[in-house]
């Protein structure tokens, strides 16, 4: 008996022991969604008023100008109906749903496509009116009602020329039966009936009566005959597409029913592709130079994506303080070290002076004044590890007899990415100080947000860039050494 339980034992720690992937089996490899994803921004007005920008859009792997991918002639990030999910910081604040795409009406604007459309924020109640998703192309019947056959009034109804002095009898009719359809009785006419009677031979009475009509001067319509049938206009008929692609081919973003109806917005200096733009669009794009205040917030667009998780990092009581000094500090150093690198730029040769001046002590350097300072915490890698991005204004204040009398009045922008390591020190990722002179070398970079921009779980962060070729758009991945490029709308690659 001891014997048989020992076995049993020994048999259960062999199916134990026994491995979860046995020699010679593969685990099935899970596919990475490779797109479309597409990545936008919500504007928000102060007036409730929302837009949405296309900014990129991810296929395949690879991120695309959104304002022109698929342009036929609405981009397809734009299309009737693609629902959008509004993320701040990563947290779903609510859906929407894009109804109509505007195009810019002056040549090289910022933003050349808007969408307006249904905006749903999250917790709130979803109303119950009817809406249509798409546009329904011409000549489709979108009712429930089964089809019929009705009469053509362009055949029914004479020619105003022809028509008799006095309004015929109704055609006698058989109780309630329905309408016939029957052929034309062309065979009556004078070409297809060589032995008919002559012309000014008396007419009899068949089926439809003339009443007094009948002997008038002939200007009523033989009976039996009908009056020439207009020509049905020419139906218009859609362009084809360019591209050899047919509509079912065409990739999908999130697509659904949408909340409400879709308004039918106007924004000054934009208009519908095709539409001719309003006579006074010069003046409206010149009032359009001093925009309300917006709030932007990321969209994304992805039928297959993962769901969104928040990149909030929170920092414990006092700890944000003592990381906010450092990256001051380090602000300034990055500063001065530009400063120096200018200076030697712009100075030429030293001329030949004596021992002393050679070695004189320089001077040092003016403390800087920094103005509009920000900086945000986020954890991007979702693992508790603080990545600080810090960004400010600033400028030297004047004082006789330095560099900085000279330069009074320059403003320098300073935008700083680094993440403590583990010796509790700073370690920098990005350092990106320029002015308005050098906006060609370093564009100036302005924090959006922290987003998943192509899908795989970690954050990405969103900049606006401006630099000499304009204002446009720029993602970097935050790696442990520096921040990776992943799309920038004015250097594409």
């Amino acid at each position: 008996m001891l014997a048989l339980v020992a076995a049993l034992a020994a048999g259960v720690a062999a199916q134990e022991d026994r491995p979860e992937i046995m020699p010679g089996e593969r685990k099935v490899a899970v596919k990475k969604d490779l797109g479309p994803r597409a990545l936008g921004l919500l504007r928000l007005s102060a007036g409730g008023k929302a837009s949405l920008v296309p900014i990129a859009i991810l296929i395949n792997g690879k991120f695309w100008d959104a304002t022109a991918y698929k342009a036929a002639p609405v981009p397809m990030a734009l299309d009737p109906g693609t629902v959008y999910e509004i993320e701040a910081t990563g947290n779903s604040l609510g859906l929407f749903t894009v109804g109509t795409a505007l195009h810019s009406n002056a040549a090289n604007a910022p933003t050349p496509w808007l969408a307006t459309g249904a905006w749903l924020p999250a917790g709130a109640e979803t109303p119950n009116k009817p809406l249509k998703a798409e546009t329904v192309p011409l000549g489709i019947d979108t009712g429930d009602a089964p089809p019929r056959l009705t009469r053509n009034p362009q055949k029914e109804a004479p020619p105003a020329s022809t028509a008799p002095a006095t309004p015929p009898a109704p055609a006698p009719s058989s109780g309630d039966e329905p309408p016939r359809l029957t052929k034309p009785k062309e065979e009556t006419t004078a070409s297809t009936a060589p032995n008919s009677s002559p012309p000014n031979a008396p007419t009899g009475t068949t089926g439809s009566s003339q009443g007094s009509g009948s002997s008038s001067t002939g200007s009523a319509p033989p009976a039996g005959s009908k009056p020439a049938e207009a020509k049905p206009p020419d139906r218009p008929t859609e362009p084809a597409s360019d591209s050899g692609a047919t509509e079912a081919g065409r990739p999908r973003l999130r697509r659904g029913k949408p909340t409400e109806s879709l308004p039918d917005e106007e924004i000054p200096g934009y208009s519908k592709p095709g539409a001719a733009p309003p006579a006074s669009a010069a003046k409206t794009v010149a009032t359009a130079a001093a925009p309300e205040p917006v709030q932007l917030i990321p969209a994304i667009s992805d039928a297959g994506g993962p769901e969104p998780r928040s990149y909030t990092f929170e920092w414990l009581k006092d700890e944000e303080g003592e990381r906010r000094q450092q990256m001051i500090a380090l602000a300034k150093e990055q500063l001065r070290s530009y400063l120096d690198a200018q200076a030697k730029a712009q100075a030429g040769p030293k001329p030949a002076g004596s021992q002393a001046q050679r070695h004189a002590p320089s001077k040092k350097p003016p403390e800087p004044v920094l103005e509009n300072v920000r900086m945000l915490t986020y954890d991007l890698w979702t693992t508790n590890q603080p990545v600080m991005v810090f960004s400010a204004e600033a400028h030297l204040p004047p004082s006789a007899g330095t560099q900085a009398a000279v330069e009074q009045g320059l403003q320098y922008s300073i935008t700083l990415v680094a993440y403590p390591d583990i010796y509790n020190n700073l370690h920098k990722l990005y350092a990106g100080i320029t002015d308005k002179y050098h906006l060609d070398l370093t564009p100036r970079l302005e924090l959006i947000d922290a987003v998943d921009a192509d899908g795989d779980g970690r954050g990405e962060l969103l900049f606006r860039e401006t630099s000499d070729a304009g204002s446009g758009w720029i993602i970097y991945r935050a790696t442990a050494d520096t921040l990776w490029k992943m799309y920038d709308s004015l250097n594409p690659e």
